[in-house]
């Protein structure tokens, strides 16, 4: 073994640990194994850098702006409305069709959008129809994986091996390559969550409001400044109030006028009526403290001021009914998406209610509910966020790339006008890729182009639409790729496997690679794991003198199969605070699913592609 093969395999080893503890985000690290390697001189600056032309980089990035047309024209907000009507007639009928469109979309774009725009639906149909959205959320999920594994363009995986196969002279995977096992997994894997999977998922999240839901009963009240309180006179956020008992302010009535999320600025005067949230104990020490009333005697307060008011227009209702500016303050739930700009960040760093209009009442983490320092948190993918703002505010939130909205109240406007064109450049896209005319980076970069010239979406949407954090880290991890291979390092692996496994046959390696990748994936990123194990595979296939296509599938189709945890894939984490889940409940729905699709694929992956 040289030294070089011996710093390859030291940050491979260095690579897995940081993907599955997330200690640094995840394309940061792609990007420390790039540099290091350049700096070792294992890569050359031509092979180091090359992961930002390679073809599944520019696809994957062309593709995420033909998701986003689709998106922003509401072609995928047509089909939902259309589940919702039948929800209303029936529950397993809608459930089925919500897996078939969710699967069918995301054979053809990116499911993370899918995902975004049925979430606030599906939690709407659950509300209505009083059934719990954690049953519905989860197939929901699950099916886009489905549908993702049927073609080429259906996930970033996909077209990532097939590039990797391409550069090492074998031939690259065709648009419906995959559709045969796929069909296969998307057939088994509904009939699994009708039957069993749904029936396995605990009720978390009920049909009660959003403050309840976050157990906000306790932490929101309203208070009301006498004559005589220390903070009467001062600024909004150097008064006693703010600085000594921590309380955030989220609304202030004063006589008939009401102001949601006042400015640090404001002057507080007496009489003042605030609702603030605080700290359990903070509200007992308001208690005590001279010159502020609690709830009972400031909502007497509030409702004599508002009734004065609306006496003086003649009995119309009273102007305090809305703030300064006509707002109307909203409570809404969003969630931080993968590859989101905000992971790793607090509400404090971002300068989030300066920013963005909007106060933080509670925040969903990792199952819990936070409602104390929340300002401190450092958000991860998943996280939800309970939030208060204005009306008029609402509309930067939904623009916003880093959160998805998941109150009914957020959907956005789509410019349905340009949806024909939208639809139309996707299956020109498909379709000349198919056939074979140009290759999917020429027909889906050609295909992007023409979105924002037909203007289905603007040129400022198709960069926010941009998942930076994927693109670089599918050009950082690619050096690693390179590495390995011409370090010989994938071969020294490779033969070692062979010299255990091989001996068992073929389909022993088929199963091998496929639970590797199914474990390491639900560990780490899915991209990270196929770029570290398609140049294993190919290395393995060719010191058996077998061809690469059957390792090549298990690795990918695994890697685009991970149901057993929230972290293991991008539209898990979307709906781990939406559904209230925890951690267990992904090992229990998706652990037999894992093992179905695993001992399928051992079996029918040589049968469609033979060694």
């Amino acid at each position: 073994m040289t030294l070089e093969m011996i710093i390859v395999l030291a940050l491979v080893a260095v690579a897995v640990i940081l993907f599955s503890t997330e200690k640094l985000p995840v394309d940061l690290v792609a990007l420390i194994i790039m540099a290091t390697l350049l700096l070792s001189r294992i890569v050359t600056p031509e092979e180091g850098l090359a992961g930002f032309s390679n073809t599944a980089t520019v696809t994957v990035g062309a593709m995420f702006i033909l998701s986003a047309g689709l998106f922003k024209t509401g072609a995928v907000d047509g089909l939902g409305k259309l589940l919702t009507r039948i929800f209303r007639v029936n529950l397993w009928v809608a459930l089925a069709g919500l897996m078939l469109f969710a699967g069918l979309l995301s054979a053809f774009m990116n499911n993370t959008p899918i995902v975004a725009i049925f979430i606030p639906l599906v939690l709407g149909a659950a509300a209505r129809l009083k059934t719990s959205a954690s049953k519905l959320l989860m197939p929901l999920s699950f099916a886009s994986m489905f549908g993702g594994v049927c073609t080429l363009i259906g996930t970033s995986t996909n077209i990532l091996v097939s590039t990797i196969a391409e550069r090492q002279g074998l031939e690259p995977f065709h648009m419906f390559e995959f559709t045969k096992l796929g069909l296969v997994f998307f057939g088994v894997g509904t009939v699994y969550m009708l039957l069993i999977g749904v029936r396995l998922i605990p009720d978390r999240r009920s049909e009660t409001s959003l403050a309840e839901s976050y157990g906000m009963g306790d932490y929101l009240t309203e208070i009301i400044l006498k004559p005589e309180a220390k903070s009467v006179g001062t600024r909004l956020g150097e008064s006693p109030l703010e600085k000594d008992l921590e309380l955030e302010v989220l609304e202030l009535v004063r006589g008939d006028r009401r102001t949601i999320l006042p400015r640090r600025g404001t002057v507080l005067h007496a009489g003042d009526i605030l609702r603030v949230r605080c700290r359990v104990e903070r509200i007992r020490e308001l208690q005590e403290r001279e010159g502020i009333e609690l709830t009972s005697q400031a909502k007497k307060e509030k409702d004599k001021a508002l009734l004065d008011a609306g006496r003086k227009e003649g009995g119309q209702a009273a102007e305090g009914e809305k703030d300064e500016e006509g707002d109307e303050p909203l409570m809404v739930e969003t969630v931080i998406a993968p590859h989101s700009a905000l992971e790793g960040k607090s509400l404090r760093q971002m300068r989030f209610r300066d920013r963005f209009g909007a106060t933080a009442l509670a925040i969903r983490h990792h199952g819990a509910v936070l409602h104390e320092k929340t300002e401190d948190v450092k958000l991860h993918a998943g996280d939800t966020l309970l939030l208060e703002v204005r009306r008029n505010d609402l509309a930067a939130l939904q623009e916003h790339p880093a959160f998805l909205i998941a109150s009914e109240v957020g959907l956005p406007s789509f410019r349905r006008r340009k949806m024909p064109f939208a639809v139309l450049i996707l299956i020109g896209v498909v379709t000349v890729a198919a056939m074979g005319i140009v290759p999917i980076v020429i027909s889906s970069v050609v295909g992007a182009v023409l979105m924002v010239l037909t203007r289905c979406i603007t040129l400022e949407e198709a960069y926010d639409s941009m998942e930076w954090k994927v693109i670089f880290l599918l050009a950082g991890i690619l050096t690693l790729g390179i590495a390995l291979e011409k370090t010989g390092t994938a071969l020294w692996i490779a033969n070692h496997l062979t010299g255990t496994v091989g001996a068992w046959g073929p389909y022993a390696l088929v199963a091998i690679f496929y639970l590797l990748t199914t474990v390491l994936t639900e560990a780490m990123s899915n991209n990270a794991t196929a770029a570290l194990l398609a140049p294993i595979a190919i290395a393995t296939a060719e010191s058996l003198g077998i061809s690469a296509r059957p390792l090549l599938m298990a690795v990918t189709f695994a890697a685009s199969s991970s149901f057993m945890t929230p972290v293991g894939y991008q539209t898990n984490a979307m709906i781990y605070g939406p559904g209230q889940y925890r951690f267990s409940d992904f090992v229990r729905v998706g652990t037999p699913l894992n093992v179905i699709f695993w001992i399928l694929a051992t079996l029918l992956i040589p049968r469609f592609w033979p060694f």
